[in-house]
């Protein structure tokens, strides 16, 4: 019997809430800082929500949209693109942008991968990119089947709460759809060619050990990145969904010393 997905009960509409707040410049030196927050493919804004809550507190402008074909049903995933994706993060980016004197993206897997996107297609717009155990390749061998099983298969079980601290749920779809995967993938492709464009900072964390995303990511990053200002830094304690996980203090300490430098340097 083939596997044909998991039932189609919906998630909690108050947990994967989208989140829109405005800057607090009374506690950013005057400046109005804006910062978009993108979760991961099947995942929610629940994954983002603790870093999100946390740059508000700092007093920058957050701004978390939740993806099309997310938070609802995983059925949904397999009706939108790429493309789709796309223009919801440039929506985020636009609002902020002309709300704030500088912005930053923020992202977690494809979440990093469409922050990536951003800063390729928007250039010097944006002060800097994070991301956090990004995808944007694959080693798996499988990967190269979807063309033709996203025809036949709707899903298949899918890699949830890849997280080593005990009790933490990032609410997410139970499957990978499959015609969704093939759309991330071509995105991927299209993004890996486009790295050269990006020439602005880059921090990026990577879980030693992650369950989801490999090393392809990583290589593919330093080969193809024009940024003059890249670093990686390794996290020990965390899995895929390092946001929710041990290492979550050090990535938001972390992040915000990045955003506050970078946003100063673009602002001259």
């Amino acid at each position: 019997m083939p596997f044909r997905g998991a039932p189609a009960a919906p998630l909690d509409p108050a947990l994967v809430a989208p989140m829109s707040v405005a800057a607090k410049p009374e506690l950013t030196g005057g400046r109005r800082i804006g910062v978009l927050v993108q979760h991961g493919f099947t995942g929610s804004c629940a994954s983002m929500r603790p870093w999100a809550e946390d740059l508000a507190a700092r007093g920058y402008a957050v701004e978390m949209p939740l993806l099309p074909g997310h938070g609802t049903r995983w059925q949904d995933m397999n009706r939108v693109t790429w493309s789709d994706w796309v223009a919801t993060v440039e929506g985020a980016f636009d609002k902020l942008a002309a709300e704030n004197d500088a912005v930053v993206a923020v992202g977690l897997s494809m979440g990093g991968a469409l922050s990536l996107r951003l800063a390729a297609d928007r250039g010097e717009q944006l002060a800097g990119v994070v991301v956090v155990n990004a995808a944007i390749d694959t080693l798996r061998k499988d990967a190269v089947l979807l063309p033709v099983l996203k025809r036949f298969v709707p899903a298949f079980p899918g890699i949830r709460n890849d997280i080593k601290k005990p009790g933490m749920d990032e609410i997410a779809y139970p499957v990978m759809p499959l015609k969704a995967a093939h759309e991330m993938s071509v995105g991927w492709a299209q993004l890996r060619r486009d790295l050269p464009k990006i020439t602005i900072p880059v921090l990026s964390f990577r879980s030693k050990d992650d369950h989801v995303a490999d090393i392809s990511t990583s290589r593919a990053l330093h080969a193809g990145l024009s940024s003059r200002d890249f670093e990686e830094r390794v996290l020990e304690d965390s899995y895929h969904v390092a946001t929710l996980d041990h290492d979550a203090p050090r990535i938001f300490a972390e992040s915000a010393e990045f955003i506050d430098r970078v946003t100063r340097e673009q602002q001259g």
